[in-house]
């Protein structure tokens, strides 16, 4: 795959085997948990090296929006077919 930005940028490709437990997916998170996504949460709130800053147009820090009001649950996985 080619990717060009006149302004730079970042990508970054993933792939591989599925995780084996079901996991939590919110806004930029993936976690095992409830808890693990508000604890990423609160470390991007705090600049946490493990997540560099992601700056807009308008040079301010992306905020995470607030945690919803329920209870994140796990996804299941999806079989594949074999």
């Amino acid at each position: 795959i080619r990717l060009r930005s006149s302004a730079g940028g970042r990508a970054i490709m993933l792939g591989g085997q599925p995780f084996d437990e079901e996991i939590v997916m919110w806004w930029n998170f993936i976690g095992r948990s409830h808890q693990e996504i508000v604890e990423f949460r609160t470390a991007w709130e705090m600049r946490d090296p493990q997540f560099p800053p992601i700056v807009s147009r308008a040079e301010k820090v992306m905020e995470a929006p607030p945690m919803p009001t329920v209870h994140l649950k796990p996804r299941p996985r999806r079989s594949r077919p074999e």
